[in-house]
């Protein structure tokens, strides 16, 4: 039996361009794509600051999580993605505000660049719904 799979769009133009959803739902699993700190006028937030992006990316995710009927608290997957590794700390103390008690697993990696140059920071998450539809 084939699952239902709920697209979470979030109005960014390359979502028709390329192909890609900020989330996709399949029963109770839902992925959350690369995501990168823009601001709602598509400029990005916290330039310099890995700390104030880290927290627009997150604060992204959790809206995707919020509209795919799920939240931070289902996060059972962190992956942070950075440009300069020195930076993990700042962007790990965001991460603790929002996961301390969570505790999803958790990978941390150093990537050559982003598309933006901008962007010091990105992260992805997979969740699951507990007791969700199989």
């Amino acid at each position: 039996m084939r699952m239902d799979r709920e697209l979470i769009l979030n109005g960014n133009p390359m979502e028709e361009i390329v192909g890609f959803a900020r989330a996709v739902r399949v029963g109770p699993y839902i992925a959350v794509g690369g995501t990168a700190p823009v601001g709602p006028d598509g400029k990005t937030v916290g330039v310099g600051d890995p700390a104030a992006q880290a927290r627009r990316c997150i604060e992204i995710i959790r809206d995707a999580l919020e509209r795919a009927g799920s939240g931070l608290e289902d996060v059972v997957r962190t992956r942070v993605l950075l440009t300069n590794i020195d930076d993990w700390k700042a962007v790990i103390d965001v991460r603790a505000e929002y996961f301390r008690e969570i505790k999803p697993v958790d990978t941390i990696m150093q990537v050559g660049r982003f598309v933006n140059p901008e962007w010091l920071v990105e992260f992805e998450v997979d969740a699951v719904i507990a007791g969700g539809e199989q």
